[in-house]
């Protein structure tokens, strides 16, 4: 909890014009702390007489021997018998991890006759593999996967656990991390080890975006964060690589559910998933409406690509939400990514940035997009998308 010293509190308030969620007030000439308080901790430091301090109850989570918990998971999401892609980018990130902190890589595997995909983990950097395979772990039901995990953690102590942020990741996650009273860090774009003391740095876009916040999860074990996809990279799969298999026998009592699946039935979606494609024409607001994405529609066809949009094109109604890249879109990592009439908002890059090669097109030669491309074009997109796409069509024409 925040804790206010009064008789040290000047009644400056500062914290109170620095505090973002509004939570700080001034009373009688003493700062007053409100139920929206996050303990984000902006107003700690910024109180230069010290009278601010965040205290953790003794009860507030699993203040533990921090010794005791070794060892990097990656939550290995199966779905319809097979692995994710993201589990494998988060094995790669995993290794880099494990390596650093010179421990093992394990992954948890949950399901029913899936045994034969550890050694398809292992091949994927993992040395462990946690396997809980179990008929009744067939089907994905957020309260037996979160209590069967949750026993898995209790028993073997990992220091770190790396989940997608999927729609499976950002339902089970959040209440293992509850039921461990530990943190949860939410749609990661970067992980790294502090060597000092092991601490896992997590950092996300904050604030709509507008900031990177680094977190960390100093008192309680384990760490735990959610990446989205195609925001790490997997590594080359190995199959000479060994590794061991550890059965987990979950408890009758996890296995309980308060859910009947009484019927499972997949969505007919629009056929596009930008995620696969390594070639991607984006537009945003610079295209003025529907007119422009048939321009640039034109472009992708030309290269066999796909098209994107920012979120400033799918809220005006010129593509559906399918397409957009983002922080409140999809993640997407293609060999080429072309931006046209793009910004480059925080909110949109993080979603585009680990594109092989950018090409950025804007008559703004300040926009922040350039800051991310490997190429710029300055100019109307109006007039260059044209030329490129009678270029590359009398190259493709020699």
């Amino acid at each position: 909890m925040l804790i206010i010293d009064k008789e040290k509190c000047i009644g400056c308030g500062v914290c109170e014009a620095n505090c973002a969620f509004g939570a700080i007030s001034m009373e009688d000439g003493c700062a007053v702390v409100g139920d929206s308080c996050t303990l984000c901790g902006s107003c700690v430091d910024t109180c230069d007489v010290e009278a601010l301090k965040i205290e953790i109850a003794a009860d507030a989570g699993s203040t533990c021997n921090l010794n005791e918990w070794s060892g990097v998971w990656v939550f290995a999401e199966c779905r319809d018998g097979e692995v994710s892609p993201v589990s494998y980018e988060l094995l790669g990130a995993g290794r880099n991890l494990a390596d650093q902190r010179k421990v093992s890589l394990g992954a948890v595997l949950l399901g029913s006759n899936v045994r034969d995909k550890a050694t398809e983990l292992i091949a994927g950097g993992a040395d462990l593999v946690y396997l809980a395979d179990h008929e009744e772990l067939l089907q994905y039901r957020e309260d037996v996967y979160g209590s069967v995990l949750c026993e898995m953690i209790s028993t073997h102590k990992p220091e770190v656990v790396l989940a997608g942020a999927t729609a499976i990741g950002r339902s089970m996650v959040p209440r293992v991390a509850t039921e461990l009273r530990t943190g949860l860090t939410a749609d990661c774009t970067q992980l790294s080890m502090r060597e000092e003391d092991g601490a896992l740095l997590q950092t996300r876009p904050a604030f709509g975006g507008n900031i990177m916040a680094t977190i960390e999860c100093p008192h309680t074990r384990p760490q735990m964060a959610t990446v989205r996809p195609k925001v790490m990279l997997p590594l080359v799969s190995d199959t000479q690589r060994s590794g061991d298999i550890i059965e987990f026998n979950p408890t009758a009592q996890a296995l309980t559910s308060n859910v009947a699946i009484l019927e499972s039935v997949k969505a007919e979606q629009e056929k596009v998933n930008i995620q696969e494609e390594d070639i991607l024409i984006a537009g945003g607001r610079g295209l003025d409406g529907e007119k422009g994405f048939s321009l640039i529609k034109e472009l992708a066809d030309e290269l066999g690509a796909a098209v994107a949009a920012s979120r400033a094109a799918v809220d005006s109604g010129w593509v559906s939400y399918p397409h957009q890249v983002g922080q409140t879109g999809k993640t997407v990592s293609p060999k080429l990514y072309i931006a046209c009439g793009i910004s480059g908002a925080i909110q949109h890059t993080v979603g585009m940035q680990s594109a092989e090669t950018i090409v950025a097109i804007n008559r703004d030669e300040n926009a922040t997009i350039f800051n991310y491309a490997t190429y710029g074009l300055v100019g109307d997109l109006f007039e260059i998308v044209p030329l490129l796409k009678n270029k590359i069509k009398n190259v493709r024409g020699q």
